[in-house]
């Protein structure tokens, strides 16, 4: 198990709060050996590291977004950087999430993903 902990940082003009990341997917869904992440309006949060499937639980604070009791299966898949499950900080930037380490190190970045509802 993974024990985790990070936390997601809004950008925002002034004093303004963050946007909420509620029912947001950042990444490519579907897609074999690229990270996704979502986050869900009643707390969870639940992805794909490329390689792993992780899930945990969100809160926003004043400041972002923190994320506790993480979870995550540990496969070994060969030529895949699972970097998403090391994250402990994010900032948001627009359509942009950037995830670093407990040291400040960027780890990488993905992008918001919009849906198209099925006609």
């Amino acid at each position: 198990m993974v024990a985790a902990a990070f936390a997601l940082a809004g950008c925002s003009g002034g004093a303004d709060a963050p946007a909420s990341v509620a029912d947001t997917t950042w990444g490519t869904p579907d897609t074999e050996g690229k990270p996704v992440i979502t986050f869900t309006a009643d707390g969870g949060l639940g992805g794909n590291d490329g390689c792993n499937v992780f899930g945990g639980n969100w809160s926003e604070t004043q400041n972002g977004v923190e994320i506790s009791d993480v979870f995550s299966t540990m496969m070994f898949c060969e030529g895949v950087d699972t970097w998403l499950t090391e994250a402990n900080a994010a900032v948001v930037d627009g359509d942009t999430i950037t995830f670093s380490d407990e040291d400040g190190k960027e780890l990488g970045s993905l992008d918001k993903t919009e849906f198209t509802a099925p006609e």
